[in-house]
């Protein structure tokens, strides 16, 4: 009876302190076994909790990062980048481009994996704790002049501010008009050297006139971009989109 009443005061109590992992305690004492301590069953019975948390916010960010779809490190193929070597991509995986405000540039044809790779490593950057903004040029465009239209152009910019990591995809499928140029590039231009940005594009640089009316700023954004960049070559003789598993990855 003891035994029962102990077990629904912890739980109230794990409930009342938000520690849901204290009701396993019984799992960690089987782990531990009869010989360890008070000290050492409180450790193992804290670290669950603080896994558990860890675990939690990770599934956080990567949902409310707006990722189109779930692509990882492990998924993808190597061997079809021809101008970037594996290590190179594992380096670029750890992250520290974030924590050094570096930004990439991926520029390659449609189904080279530029879309793949930006959201393998906007996942893993969330799986380090940080935050993350997914967008398509197309929906960030569309959402900055709605915000404006709206008087909450402000609140929109706070918040893509709040990312770490800013991953703006497919930038090469419209035409940007003065306006629109306007807003994605203040974007960028206020993470310049504090914040971090992956751009993914079929155009190379001297083809995004084609994308921009207002050519001095597009040089003044090609200079945002690729300041502290990699500039990252994805074109290959094997497109990434040959195997049918591979038919969702740009």
């Amino acid at each position: 009876m003891t035994m029962n009443v102990n077990a629904q005061t912890i739980e109230l109590y794990a409930k009342q302190l938000r520690t849901p992992t204290f009701n396993r305690y019984e799992d960690v004492l089987r782990q531990l076994g009869p010989d360890r301590g008070y000290e050492d069953f409180l450790i193992a019975l804290m670290k669950m909790e603080l896994d558990s948390r860890m675990e939690s916010s990770q599934r956080r960010k990567i949902r409310t990062a707006g990722f189109p779809y779930i692509k990882t490190m492990d998924e993808l193929d190597f061997s079809r980048f021809e101008h970037i070597n594996e290590a190179f991509i594992r380096e670029l995986a750890s992250c520290d481009f974030v924590s050094k405000r570096q930004n990439i540039v991926m520029i390659g044809n449609p189904g080279t994996g530029k879309t793949h790779l930006s959201i393998a490593l906007g996942i893993k950057a969330c799986m380090q704790g940080m935050n993350v903004k997914f967008y398509t040029a197309a929906n960030l465009s569309n959402e900055l002049i709605e915000a404006q239209e709206y008087k909450k152009l402000l609140k929109l910019e706070k918040q893509i501010s709040k990312a770490e990591l800013l991953i703006i995809d497919e930038l090469s499928y419209l035409t940007f008009n003065r306006h629109q140029s306007e807003l994605l590039f203040k974007v960028i231009a206020d993470r310049s050297e504090r914040q971090s940005v992956i751009v993914s594009t079929n155009l190379k640089f001297s083809d995004w006139v084609t994308m921009f009316e207002n050519t001095t700023m597009l040089t003044a954004l090609i200079d945002r971009l690729t300041f502290r960049s990699h500039v990252l070559n994805m074109n290959s003789e094997r497109p990434y989109r040959a195997d049918p598993g591979s038919l969702s990855s740009n």
